[in-house]
C-alpha cells in the first residue's frame, strides 16, 4: 500500500477576504472628518440617486401637469407650458448639480489619499520582496544549489526608481 500524498489544494475560503477592524476604523475616521455640509450634500446626493426620488418626481411632475391642464374641472395656476414648474425645475437641477459635485470632490480628494496610500505600501511590499529573493539567492548559493534562475532575479537586486515608473 503505497503512503497518500498531501497535496496543496486551496478553497474559496483561503481568498476570502475578511473586513477589516483597520479600515473600517480608517472610514469612520474619514465619515467623523467631514463637514456638516460634506456630510448634508452626501445624503442629498444618495438620496437623489435612488429610485424613490424618481418615483417622487415622477409623481410630482404627473400630478402638476395633470393639474395645470385643466382636467377634473381644476384651475390651473401654472397652465402650459408649465412656466412656474420650469422654473422650480432648473432651480433643483442647478442645486442639485451643486451637491454632486461636492460630493464628487470629496470622494476624488478620498481617493488621492488611498492611492497614496497605496503607492506607500507598495514601495514597502516592493522592497521587502527584493530582500526576500536576494534572501533565497543567498541560500541557494549557501546550499551549492544551482538555479538558472539568477539572470531573472538580476533586475529585482535594484531599488524601483519611481520616477522612472511615472513616466
Amino acid at each position: 500500500m503505497q503512503p497518500q500524498q498531501k497535496t496543496a489544494t486551496s478553497s474559496q475560503e483561503d481568498f476570502e477576504i475578511e473586513p477589516n477592524e483597520e479600515l473600517i476604523e480608517l472610514k469612520k475616521a474619514e465619515y467623523a472628518e467631514m463637514s456638516t455640509s460634506d456630510k448634508i450634500a452626501d445624503k442629498i446626493t444618495t438620496f437623489s440617486g435612488s429610485m424613490l426620488y424618481v418615483g417622487l418626481h415622477v409623481i410630482w411632475f404627473g400630478g402638476w401637469i395633470i393639474f395645470n391642464l385643466g382636467w377634473f374641472g381644476l384651475r390651473p395656476f401654472d397652465p402650459f407650458p408649465f412656466s412656474l414648474l420650469t422654473m422650480i425645475v432648473s432651480l433643483e437641477a442647478i442645486f442639485l448639480s451643486s451637491f454632486v459635485l461636492i460630493s464628487q470632490n470629496k470622494q476624488a480628494h478620498q481617493a488621492d489619499k488611498r492611492a497614496e496610500i497605496d503607492l506607500k505600501v507598495n514601495m514597502v511590499d516592493e522592497k521587502e520582496t527584493t530582500k526576500i529573493l536576494l534572501m533565497v539567492a543567498e541560500i541557494q548559493e549557501h546550499l551549492g544549489i544551482i538555479s538558472n534562475s539568477e539572470n531573472a532575479i538580476k533586475p529585482a537586486r535594484k531599488i524601483t526608481d519611481i520616477r522612472q515608473s511615472a513616466e
